[in-house]
């Protein structure tokens, strides 16, 4: 049976991502959509998951005025390859640049996911490991220019034409590379009291 504690809380998704908000209401938690301008921008020295759990809290932090029953969760994702990150291109270069750097290696995915009430906020990564197989530039040209993946972390959604050509295996949650790790998620707000 669905946990029925799930139902006591009132909750705020503070996201822009049409693929957050997909996954969490397939998880079956009603939710309000309402988000805040917060830069993205992080302390050089944070390496791989430390990002997204960084900017995932101050997302987070950035809701003031909650009650008892209500929750924020936001999140963060970000693309871990060669010892740096890979954010979400500005142009058709920039994207042409990163996919051509994921082509024919193994590349870490991390969201960090922040769990925030009045008196209590919670927040996790969780690591997913792709494998792209190399990629021709005819094949990256076409997904930049049909599906514009400028609204991505690693220029590119595993769920679009890419992840259905390029990614050869994946070791961790799939659902983490489109932005949210719904199990963990799940797991975290059933044990979570504001």
């Amino acid at each position: 049976m669905y946990p029925e504690k799930l139902h006591h809380y009132r909750y705020i998704l503070g996201s822009k991502s049409p693929r957050r908000q997909f996954l969490l209401k397939e998880l079956g938690i009603l939710f309000e959509l309402q988000t805040m301008d917060v830069e993205e921008s992080f302390p050089e020295h944070l390496k791989g998951g430390e990002i997204p759990l960084y900017l995932c809290r101050k997302k987070a932090a950035a809701f003031e005025l909650l009650d008892e029953k209500t929750i924020v969760i936001t999140a963060d994702t970000v693309v871990w390859i060669n010892d740096h990150v890979l954010n979400k291109p500005e142009s058709e270069l920039e994207a042409r640049v990163m996919l051509r750097e994921l082509s024919g290696r193994r590349h870490e995915v991390y969201t960090g996911v922040c769990i925030r009430c009045k008196e209590r906020e919670e927040a996790f990564a969780v690591r997913t490991d792709v494998w792209f197989k190399e990629l021709s530039d005819g094949e990256i040209d076409y997904y930049i220019k049909t599906y514009q993946p400028f609204d991505k972390a690693g220029a590119y959604g595993a769920q679009e034409w890419i992840g259905y050509i390029g990614v050869e295996r994946i070791e961790g949650s799939y659902f983490n590379v489109m932005g949210l790790p719904v199990k963990e998620l799940y797991e975290r707000l059933v044990n979570f009291d504001c």
